[in-house]
């Protein structure tokens, strides 16, 4: 909690320099400032014990209180992405229900927001009422820039913009609502609000990233009239089970006419970019060159599947050392490199199954093509054993126990590791790049038997 407190003074401190910036320009007074405070609610991923790594959390991965122990001293450093516990997440989201992640509930989705316009708004210091969405935002600045919704940008029909102007409330504390209905839906967390009231239904708790099990339908529905009970207290579902069901109705019509359904409660399995792509899934991926850096999530989508790393590279005569290729960071992910005039192959996942592959071959000089094959053993943690090949000769073997579709938000990368490295083999070393010539190198699926 400490190290989230510290990074928000930063981003207090970073916004702070845009409005000096704006201030010292003299323009400060006839720009719109729309500050939204928080994302949703605090996040509860963290689990109760809260977590040094919160990737390792929406994978579904609780690494417990003692793998945080073991690394206190290191949070806030360029090689952690800790969490808080459950707790903290709690008592940041009163006096509302719940945390980020539960939709049902305004400790989910409730924010301040701040506006600051000298020049458009004669009133100060006051505050507004209105109930308004985050899809509000952007039809506020195009009323108060005079601006007409697009129709059409760089030759594409837009969709209608489905927001509401707030720009009405601006300068009238008592002006009726122009938004008089919105639904909430995440993991099947779901809520309908309508003229001052709210129905809604949590499946589930936001510590439980992965497995979720259970009907969601049979989940229990909430009703609150929120104009006179702001925080939810005051469950009326069994004293007005008429306004309840009215709600419920509407729901469900809004979320046929914005495209919601079909509900699905999954979270850490929804995280695989797999289920993503429209069309068929790619089976291979070619690259050219020692410099290719991309987001993970459209580079090769390899592990825990079946697949082959064929390398082309070019040797100089006093060897060669570096990254061939590698996705992730120091916490998940994958790095095939040469170090000590072999090739080697690691694989990091939370200090829980972290594996290296050293290579057995040396790397000849000139042209060689350097392979690796991964063949899954079916096990439900995605393990498999991994072979090294140097010129089609056997280079080297490790089984891993243990691999995931996703590696954190490091991208994958041809010929570097640029940011933290993979492998603690290469730290110190910078991005490690690759001193050999990569002519070519192609990822490739196994079909699976």
């Amino acid at each position: 909690m400490e190290n989230y407190a510290a990074y928000m003074a930063y981003t207090d401190h970073q916004a702070g320099r845009l409005i000096d910036s704006l201030k010292a320009s003299g323009e400060l007074d006839n720009t719109l400032v729309m500050y939204v405070i928080g994302d949703n609610g605090a996040s509860a991923e963290g689990g109760l014990e809260g977590t040094f790594s919160e990737l390792a959390s929406l994978l579904g991965i609780q690494l417990g209180l003692q793998s945080t122990i073991k690394r206190i001293d290191e949070i806030g450093g360029p090689e952690s992405e800790p969490h808080v516990p459950v707790g903290w997440a709690w008592a940041m989201a009163a006096p509302f229900q719940w945390t980020k992640q539960v939709a049902s509930h305004f400790g989910g989705i409730r924010n301040p927001l701040i506006v600051h316009w000298p020049r458009g708004i004669k009133a100060k210091g006051e505050t507004r009422t209105q109930f308004h969405h985050v899809i509000d935002v952007v039809p506020t600045i195009l009323e108060a820039c005079k601006i007409p919704e697009p129709t059409a940008v760089n030759g594409i029909k837009q969709k209608p913009i489905e927001g509401v102007s707030m720009l009405y409330s601006f300068d009238d504390a008592v002006a009726k609502d122009r938004r008089t209905k919105q639904y909430f839906e995440m993991f099947t967390n779901r809520a309908i609000y309508h003229d001052g009231w709210v129905a809604c239904s949590r499946f589930g708790v936001p510590w439980e990233t992965g497995g979720r099990e259970g009907d969601f339908n049979k989940a229990p529905w909430e009703l609150y009239h929120v104009d006179e009970d702001f925080s939810q207290a005051d469950d009326q579902a069994a004293g007005n089970p008429e306004r309840l069901k009215e709600l419920q109705s509407l729901f469900l019509e809004e979320a046929k006419k914005y495209g919601v359904l079909p509900l699905d409660p999954r979270l850490s399995e929804r995280l695989d970019l797999r289920n993503r792509i429209a069309g068929e899934p790619r089976q291979s991926w070619t690259y050219y060159g020692n410099v290719v850096r991309l987001p993970e999530p459209v580079g090769p989508l390899l592990f825990p599947l079946g697949h082959t790393i064929t390398a082309e590279v070019v040797i100089p005569q006093e060897g060669a050392e570096g990254v061939i290729a590698c996705a992730g960071a120091f916490s998940a992910g994958w790095s095939l490199y040469a170090q000590g005039g072999k090739v080697h192959f690691a694989y990091t996942l939370f200090d829980i199954a972290n594996v290296n592959i050293a290579g057995t071959e040396a790397l000849p000089v000139g042209k060689a093509t350097i392979k690796t094959e991964f063949t899954p053993d079916g096990s439900k943690t995605g393990g498999g054993s991994l072979k090294l090949f140097v010129n089609g000769k056997a280079a080297g073997e490790g089984k891993l126990s243990r691999t995931v579709f996703r590696h954190g938000l490091e991208p994958f990368e041809v010929g570097r590791d640029s940011i933290t490295p993979v492998s603690p083999d290469y730290k110190g070393k910078g991005a490690f790049p690759f001193t050999g010539t990569i002519d070519k190198i192609q990822f490739e699926l196994t079909p699976t038997k």
